[in-house]
């Protein structure tokens, strides 16, 4: 049997003293922060005990509070079989806090505590929502003002600021017995920590050499002395000194030089003296409009020195061209949070996707109990919610993101009784927000983004009899209309006998209150491209599954291309996708397809993709086709490229120099990365392409590959670049490490840092890979 070897037990001035240094310490990063005597961050750091909320009849009190590094919480646990790390969540794995009853678990369980002691902490990734009552109304105000300063002063620090703080955290960890000194055991535990193996030779040798006082621990200046050695950037060093004069200056002119010769800023003239003044930390060199090493690796790191294009963060592009000339995000079965079959429906899930950016939603709808309508995946074991709870929470948030408009895709099943109270929901939840009538009188083609701003527009059937819905309605009741019903093309036996069961019929009543929600995106079944001698009414759009789709795009190209410039299209997942699974969406996109649904709750290359393309212009959820695919006459076919003015072919020279702090995958302390960087082209058959470095074994922390690749792009404006970080495993699948996408168009020039996002695609706080960009046209 083994001994566990019990510590020796602390007296209590050893307490005192390390409560002291705790104090000093998170005295020290709440300053870093930004946040020096801040009383919300003091109250924090104390702690305070809160109920935590999970069911109607379960609701117990436990004890939160910051950690001294100012970017943790501990929560108390009861668990039996607890472990230190269950008990701590980061705060940079917050997504949001909310005040009052704003997630479903307040709204039902909460209801009788007054909204003003009650908050959620809501996370980035699948964990569910914390659901939290405090005391007083002061203590709510304390923890929600508190956790929102952190967030945003984490956020507003730069990468240089980022990354001491971090290392400075992992030198406390490694500071096991809290005397502020760092023996070599504990370097060596501290290199562990930040992800690097290093022999006993080399970690003795950077000890020996910071040890000046010989003291065989490393203390104060010495430790700041390992941390240079450490963060240094030979890589950037070279660079730099190229540009520099002997003193360790580079003068405005050789910047204004480096940003023109090798970043390809064209505007490098005006650029120079606002980058010295805004990163430049040495008093003397900003006073002699010069930059020093530091200044240019702040530069570097900063949102100027990012590969993508920091202009394409805002919208650049015309957003007064008809709605059917863009690309919309777009969300397939919003409401899941998990598979097709027995996952939970959840608001949650239509609010995570408004604020990816999410521009069309779609809603399932059934008869409820109590005359309420419900949305949940037909046929299937997935939970219910009501549709009046989603309307709220789609008022709530649709414009949070963008201001451009959000489209309601109904997929109706409800009884004509119901339709009439959907309708009624929709028009005293979202009021003016609704749109009931064209815009301005336009009634030969969609109105433009920018006409629609602020405005949810509803995709369902309409009554066929009626009137057009641009030039008015008459007064029929309800009738029968073609039927359109995607879960009933689930592949799962359970599903297929409850359809047979069902007796499904090809046409369903609707009602006339629900036909008039509709303006602009009227369902129709596809019966095949327009004849020219009888177009069909612009207001009129199809969707189709991705295998009907892709045929399409297969087998007539260019006569889908011509489609879509008139008509919208949507796109769903095939049935056999019941785990949400999702699609590329890119040949779809090739043939101009607007509205291409992705399961937003699956992260995947196909959703990096997705989210890569629609980080473009502004992140508002519309992107404008190139102009061959907005060209009725055009003669573009992507599986069939020919000479045409589809924008000049280039050649990408790419070299993968370093990447820096890549995260650990296995959280052991022993388990260190062996990463591999790979390139991945998404763009026209001719252009899809991967290539990848070598394997560099033993090393997150500053890996350096040095490596150089070549791409030919034949059509720029259709492709997508993604950069992907494994650790790579001899025996198994490599594990996901970091990846980034972007558009070909969005790409900078020069030497570029890209900033790693995790798998559900939000960024890591220090993890960077560094990379030099040349784009050349081809002859």
């Amino acid at each position: 049997m083994q001994c566990i070897r019990r510590q020796p037990k602390r007296t209590v001035s050893q307490e005192n003293i390390l409560l002291e240094q705790s104090r000093r310490v998170a005295a020290l990063n709440g300053i870093r922060l930004g946040l020096k005597d801040d009383k919300d961050l003091k109250f924090l750091l104390k702690g305070s005990h809160l109920l935590k909320v999970k069911s109607s009849s379960w609701r117990k009190e436990r004890f939160y509070k910051l950690q001294e590094d100012c970017k943790t919480i501990w929560q108390e646990s009861k668990k039996v079989l607890k472990s230190p790390e269950s008990q701590i969540f980061s705060i940079e794995d917050i997504r949001d806090v909310r005040s009052g009853h704003k997630t479903e678990g307040m709204e039902k369980y909460a209801k009788d505590v007054p909204e003003y002691r009650c908050f959620s902490i809501i996370f980035k990734d699948q964990r569910k929502n914390l659901d939290l009552i405090a005391s007083s109304e002061d203590d709510a105000n304390h923890w929600i003002a508190g956790l929102g300063k952190i967030i945003a002063h984490s956020n507003s620090m730069n990468q240089k600021q980022k990354l001491q703080h971090w290392i400075h955290t992992c030198l406390r960890k490694a500071d096991k017995n809290k005397d502020n000194k760092m023996s070599l055991k504990e370097l060596k535990d501290f290199l562990k920590e930040v992800n690097i193996e290093v022999d006993d030779y080399h970690a003795k040798k950077i000890f020996q050499h910071c040890d000046k006082s010989k003291t065989e621990a490393l203390e104060d200046d010495e430790i700041e002395e390992f941390y240079k050695i450490l963060t240094e950037r030979k890589e950037i060093d070279n660079i730099f000194h190229t540009y520099s004069d002997p003193e360790g200056f580079m003068s405005c002119q050789n910047l204004v030089r480096f940003l023109y010769e090798v970043q390809q800023e064209e505007d490098a003239v005006v650029a120079a003296p606002a980058l010295i003044k805004r990163y430049e930390p040495n008093e003397r060199a900003k006073r002699g409009n010069a930059m020093t090493k530091d200044g240019f690796l702040m530069y570097l790191l900063s949102d100027e020195g990012n590969i993508f294009n920091p202009s394409h963060r805002k919208v650049y592009q015309d957003m007064t061209q008809p709605l059917s000339h863009y690309l919309v995000s777009s969300s397939h079965n919003t409401y899941l949070m998990e598979d097709q079959i027995t996952g939970p429906s959840s608001t949650e899930a239509y609010i995570r996707a408004l604020t990816k950016g999410c521009r069309c939603v779609e809603l399932d709808c059934w008869d409820g109990p109590n005359s309420e309508p419900i949305i949940y995946h037909g046929y299937t074991l997935t939970s219910k919610i009501l549709f009046s709870d989603v309307i709220k929470a789609i008022k709530n948030y649709a414009f949070k993101t963008s201001p451009y408009p959000v489209i309601i895709s109904l997929e109706n099943h409800c009884s004509v009784e119901q339709q009439k109270v959907m309708a009624q929901h929709m028009t005293t939840i979202l009021q003016d927000m609704l749109l009931v009538a064209p815009v301005d009188g336009n009634k030969s083609q969609f109105p433009s983004p920018e006409q629609l701003k602020g405005k949810i527009l509803v995709k369902g059937k309409k009554l066929s009899r009626q009137e057009d819905p641009i030039n008015g309605n008459n007064n029929l009741e309800a009738e029968d209309v073609s039927d359109e019903d995607e879960a009933a093309e689930i592949e799962d036996e359970s599903v297929k006998t409850k359809v047979e069961q069902k007796g499904k019929s090809d046409t369903l009543k609707l009602a006339k209150e629900l036909s008039d929600t509709v303006v602009y995106c009227k369902s129709v079944h596809f019966e095949g491209f327009d004849d020219p001698n009888h177009p069909r009414a612009f207001y009129e759009m199809s969707s189709f599954s991705e295998s009907k789709a892709l045929k399409l795009a297969q087998e007539s190209g260019t006569s889908f291309i011509h489609h879509n410039v008139r008509h919208l299209s949507r796109i769903y997942p095939a049935g056999w996708r019941t785990d949400s699974s999702n699609y590329s969406p890119v040949d779809l996109w090739n043939v101009g397809c607007q509205i291409v649904a992705l399961n937003f709750q699956t992260a995947g290359t196909e959703m990096d993709v997705y989210q890569g393309r629609f980080q473009d212009n502004g992140f508002s959820g519309y992107v404008l086709k190139p102009e061959f695919l907005r060209d009725e006459q055009t003669k573009f076919n992507p599986k069939s490229i020919t000479e045409g003015t589809w924008g000049t072919k280039k050649k990408l020279l790419l070299k993968i120099i370093s990447g820096q702090q890549l995260p650990k995958v296995n959280k052991s302390k022993n388990s260190i990365v062996d990463p591999k960087v790979t390139i991945e082209i998404h763009g026209v058959q001719q252009d899809n392409n991967k290539k990848q470095t070598k394997v560099i074994e033993n090393n997150g922390f500053n890996p350096n590959w040095n490596e150089e690749f070549t791409f030919d792009i034949e059509i720029p404006a259709l492709a997508l670049v993604r950069f992907v970080v494994e650790d790579f495993d001899m025996s198994t699948k490599n594990d996901f490490i970091g990846q980034y996408t972007l558009p070909f168009t969005s790409l900078k020039q020069g030497y570029r840092h890209i900033h790693l996002l995790t798998k559900n695609g939000d960024p890591y706080s220090s993890s960077t890979l560094f990379v030099y960009i040349n784009i050349q046209d081809c002859d």
